[in-house]
Formats: C-alpha cells, sequence, structure tokens
C-alpha cells in the first residue's frame, strides 16, 4: 500500500507555504540535535549516555515513590497540559512505564458525550481522581476549556469565564481533601513544534497523533498564546499552581518532569543527592519562564 500523508499533506503545505520566514529557516538550517528556539538555555539535545543513566536511576526511585504512596494510602494526580507536540504523551510514558499498572493509570478522555455536555463541566473529571496509593496521570484534563475550547470556539465566553471562576474552588477541593495536585505545562517554541509535527506526519507508526485541530491549530499560534497567557492569570494559584517545563529537549524535559514529581513527596529512601531539584532553567512558575504577558515563553 503506497505512503499517503494525513490530511492530503495539509501539514506539509502549511510549512511551505504559510509559517513564518524565520519558522523556515531555523528547521532548514538545524542539525538533528540543534535546538530551534533561541529562548531554550542549552543549544544541544542532553546526550543519550547521559539520559539514560539519569533515567534509570530516577526510575527507581519513581518505584519507591510508588511502594510509599501505597503503604501511606497518599494520592497523587498529575496534569500534563500543553501545546500541541510539546511531549505530554511521551513525558507520561517515561513517568509511569515501570510503575505497577494496578495503582498508576492514565486518563485521556475523548470529546464529552451528550450527556455529559449537559453536566456540570469538572463532573466527568472527578470520577478518574485517585483513590489511596494510586497515581493518576491526566493527558489533557479540565483545562481544555482555558485553551483548546476558546480557540477553536468549542465553548462561549460565558462558559470560559464560569470555569475560571470555579477552577480554583474545585482545585482547592480536590488538595484539601488530600490529593496530592501537579500541574504541568510543556511549553515548546513555534519551530520545534513545526519540526515534530512534519516528522509525525511523515511516519506511517506517528501519523495516528495527529488530528484536524492538530493541523489547524498551526496558524492559530497567537491565539493560543493569548488564551495561555489569561490561563496563567486565572489559574495559578497557591494551592494548585502551575510548573511550566520548557520541552524543546524532550530528553532534558523527561528528566525535569520526574525530578519534579518526586521532590514533591518525602517518601522512604529517597535519593536527595540524585534528585536534587528540577533545573531552574528548565522549570518553573510562568512568570520565570516568560509568561508574563503573551503566553510565548
Amino acid at each position: 500500500m503506497p505512503f499517503t500523508k494525513p490530511f492530503d499533506g495539509a501539514i506539509s503545505k502549511f510549512y511551505a507555504d504559510e509559517a513564518p520566514k524565520a519558522v523556515r529557516e531555523a528547521i532548514e538550517r538545524a542539525d538533528k540535535n540543534d535546538m530551534l528556539n533561541p529562548a531554550f538555555p542549552y543549544r544541544e539535545r542532553l546526550s543519550r549516555k547521559k539520559y539514560e543513566r539519569d533515567y534509570a536511576a530516577l526510575q527507581i526511585e519513581l518505584a519507591k515513590l510508588q511502594s510509599w504512596l501505597r503503604d501511606s494510602g497518599e494520592r497523587l494526580a498529575v496534569v500534563f497540559e500543553g501545546r500541541d507536540a510539546a511531549g505530554k504523551g511521551g513525558s507520561i510514558k517515561r513517568l509511569t512505564e515501570n510503575l505497577n499498572p494496578r495503582a498508576a493509570h492514565v486518563v485521556a478522555l475523548q470529546k464529552p458525550t451528550e450527556a455529559e455536555q449537559g453536566q456540570w463541566y469538572f463532573q466527568r473529571y472527578i470520577a478518574h481522581m485517585p483513590t489511596k496509593g494510586e497515581i493518576i496521570a491526566f493527558d489533557r484534563s479540565w483545562y481544555n476549556r482555558a485553551v483548546v475550547e476558546p480557540v477553536f470556539g468549542f465553548c462561549t465566553e460565558a462558559q470560559r469565564d464560569a470555569f475560571f471562576e470555579q477552577v480554583p474552588e474545585f482545585e482547592d477541593l480536590i488538595v484539601k481533601d488530600g490529593i496530592r495536585l501537579v500541574k504541568i505545562w510543556l511549553t515548546v517554541g513555534r519551530a520545534e513544534q513545526l519540526r515534530r509535527i512534519l516528522a509525525r506526519e511523515s511516519d506511517p507508526l506517528k501519523q495516528w497523533k495527529l488530528s484536524a485541530i492538530d493541523m489547524k491549530g498551526l496558524s492559530l499560534w497567537e491565539e493560543y498564546s493569548a488564551a495561555i497567557s489569561m490561563m496563567f492569570a486565572r489559574s495559578h494559584h497557591n494551592v494548585a499552581p502551575w510548573h511550566v517545563v520548557r520541552s524543546d529537549d524532550k530528553r532534558r524535559a523527561r528528566l525535569a518532569i520526574i525530578r519534579l514529581v518526586l521532590s514533591q513527596f518525602d517518601y522512604a529512601g529517597k535519593d536527595e543527592a540524585l534528585i536534587g531539584a528540577p533545573d531552574p532553567a528548565l522549570v518553573g512558575a510562568p512568570e520565570d519562564m516568560g509568561f508574563e504577558g503573551d503566553g510565548t515563553a
């Protein structure tokens, strides 16, 4: 069967005809390991040797954490959000792949059913909150209402406003009930995002990751930026703060996310020296990662 590109090659057409000139030039002149985002603090990708060494050690720490959660009855919910192709799925896989699947689950909900559309917006997420000893990773979450839905007109302005009014209370209730809530936003530069989406378009084994929304979103960078900026302004609060992770280098981002999650707990046998503190050049609050105004860190 001959190879065909999804959406009649619309992503390649966008790259050739609509992508900003600076974005095209950055992709064309870069080597595979080069960082395309001039704001990224490292110029080359982390070496595979160092990545695999640190990754293996941190996997043992995650196993310790899960054992401690089981014994203590603590509950952990990790929200993964970010632009398309920012690395959410890959980061979730590396966080959970060596954990006991009976107590570590990934939640990636489809679009709401007709019945769910008639419910309180947060209602369908409540059923997926962790029980004692569980880790739940949300591959996108209730924050669809903050970014994706308004950008594509899937919700009204009144619905978005209601969401922002209610989300601090919703998260406050989650945390007061004892659930440890970690919210992670993966940010990626525009050229790197497009390079990854082009790679998916050409790989039959990764085309399933693409959707019509991804394709349409390529021309809505500024609209996404405005929505992201509003989201941080209205949902970054002390009870459940956002942790922004620069993900132009997937290897560094994956290690940083694991360290971030591990740093939230004082579990039995924790190797503090190995974990250390998350790299402040890669992980920080929205204002530390350059999101004061336009959402384009």
